[in-house]
């Protein structure tokens, strides 16, 4: 199992999601296309999902947006995302050989057999629509495999019976997905303040289903510990589908992910500023300013306003120093423009 998808240890990395879902429009070259664009991008993983529409929808389901002229009904829509398990097992042959693990949130009972029946996936991934679906999440408990439930439409009532479903059928690890079901998600509802929340109500993992279509919850989510950061790919801002508009190109996946492993090393490593100033001493040296004299002066003269001037380089008596010097005299001939040092004074 990839590191980031075990029982989380607090110097464990930020697991990156590329999620695809529906960005293929229901063509698998596409699909594929897509896990070659997430690989480049340098991501974790790719997620779909897994519609199969005579087992989760009717023909009565309305539509969230009438996007597609070319589907009659949602129920069409989801027919046409449907793939075999052949294709299936393709795909997820793909991400693996790029190196990525393989998820897709299944929609029905049949979609997790199907599911299992290709080989399986790294993690389950609960939609928020799903998060109340009690048989399909005792059944996704038989694989022992970590569950990541999103929390786009749940308040902590819902989350917490989820949770507890989770639990009562096996001894998984969990990561809860603060997210916000609005495409696009406004900064004002991103809610990166609920990952807090979340750890201190569950003691999960916790970490972030962006919707924004921006990198910057995500950054923010790394520097507050997520475990997880999921977010839609498109391959271009003029691709069709409804996620387009809260998905990142894979420009910008490249730049979340670089973004997001920097915020980890700033994490990781807390600066100590006093071992820093240690460390800055050549720098000091130069950058930093000394007390010095305007002209040449001779034993036992005294240091006045009129001939101490401050200076670079550092290395001499410093230029904080500069009161304390003011009224002192000289105990050896001093030239001009020399730092001035403290056995130069009395």
């Amino acid at each position: 199992m990839p590191h980031w998808l075990e029982r989380p240890s607090p110097d464990s990395s930020c697991a990156i999601i590329a999620e695809i879902a529906q960005a293929h429009d229901g063509s698998l070259g596409t699909a594929h296309a897509m896990i070659d664009a997430a690989a480049e991008a340098g991501v974790d993983a790719v997620k779909f999902q897994t519609h199969i529409a005579d087992a989760e929808s009717t023909p009565g389901e309305p539509w969230r947006v009438k996007f597609s002229p070319q589907d009659a009904t949602r129920y069409d829509y989801w027919k046409r995302m449907e793939f075999t398990p052949e294709q299936w097992a393709g795909l997820k042959k793909h991400a693996e050989e790029r190196g990525l693990a393989f998820l897709s949130s299944p929609f029905s009972m049949e979609a997790v057999q199907l599911l299992r029946e290709i080989g399986g996936v790294a993690a389950w991934k609960v939609a928020s629509g799903e998060v109340t679906n009690v048989p399909m999440l005792i059944d996704m408990c038989r694989d022992g495999i970590p569950v990541l439930l999103s929390s786009g439409m749940s308040d902590f009532d819902e989350l917490a019976a989820a949770l507890d479903t989770i639990r009562a059928h096996g001894d998984l690890p969990v990561c809860l997905l603060q997210c916000t079901s609005s495409y696009p998600t406004p900064p004002e509802k991103v809610g990166i303040n609920v990952m807090r929340e979340l750890a201190e109500r569950f003691g999960t993992a916790v970490g972030l289903s962006d919707h924004s279509a921006t990198i910057f919850p995500g950054l923010i989510a790394a520097w507050e510990g997520a475990k997880v950061i999921e977010v839609h790919l498109t391959l271009s801002r003029r691709a069709f589908g409804p996620d387009v508009v809260a998905s990142l190109t894979v420009e910008e996946m490249t730049e979340l992910v670089r973004g997001v492993r920097f915020v980890e090393a700033m994490r990781a490593n807390p600066l100590d500023k006093t071992a820093q100033k240690a460390e800055m001493a050549a720098m000091r040296a130069i950058f930093m300013k000394s007390l010095m004299l305007a002209r040449d002066m001779k034993a036992g003269e005294e240091i006045t306003k009129d001939v101490l001037v401050v200076r670079k380089p550092g290395g001499g008596i410093p230029a904080s120093e500069y009161e304390r010097v003011l009224g002192r005299h000289l105990r050896r001939d001093v030239p001009a423009l020399t730092p001035l040092q403290e056995d130069d004074i009395a």
